[in-house]
């Protein structure tokens, strides 16, 4: 069984709602899940992934600062987490918010780390996004991230 660890920041609750909603698509592909504030996470959390998954309200264009500093206290495991499975989604304000840069920004540093990504030919290419609170497509997207990237960690073990 995979474990997968997703790590979000969330100051609305819209990029919570969706971090649990990953969670639930990665439970019923078969995986153990952990679901984490920025806050709460550990670096060593990440080692212990089999996949990871951040999401982040955009601000900018970008991440959040809070989840952004997380990712650069992760260069202690630099090399460590190659082959794992990454994933990343965003939430924003508006629809051309920056939704998409935050996600790729996140890819970014799990590709920098080694990790596999899988897109998805349907939907939000690189990873879910919603604009406010996440409507049922947002909803779908979000699940089907978690079964997807559970699916191939439990084929791709790190």
């Amino acid at each position: 069984m995979a474990k997968v660890l997703i790590v979000y920041y969330s100051r609305t609750g819209n990029t919570e709602k969706m971090a649990e909603l990953v969670g639930e698509g990665a439970r019923e592909a078969g995986a153990e899940v952990v679901v984490k504030k920025v806050q709460e996470a550990e670096i060593a959390d990440l080692q212990e992934a089999d996949a990871i998954i951040f999401g982040s309200p955009t601000y900018y264009g970008h991440s959040a600062g809070i989840l952004r500093e997380f990712i650069d206290k992760s260069v202690v495991l630099h090399g460590k987490l190659t082959g794992k499975v990454g994933g990343a989604f965003a939430s924003s304000h508006n629809l051309g918010g920056g939704n998409e840069t935050t996600i790729r920004d996140l890819l970014d540093a799990l590709l920098v780390h080694g990790m596999v990504i899988q897109g998805s030919v349907e939907g939000d290419h690189y990873g879910p996004v919603s604009v406010g609170s996440p409507d049922r497509k947002a909803e779908t997207q979000c699940r089907s991230l978690g079964q997807r990237v559970a699916r191939l960690a439990e084929k791709l073990p790190a």
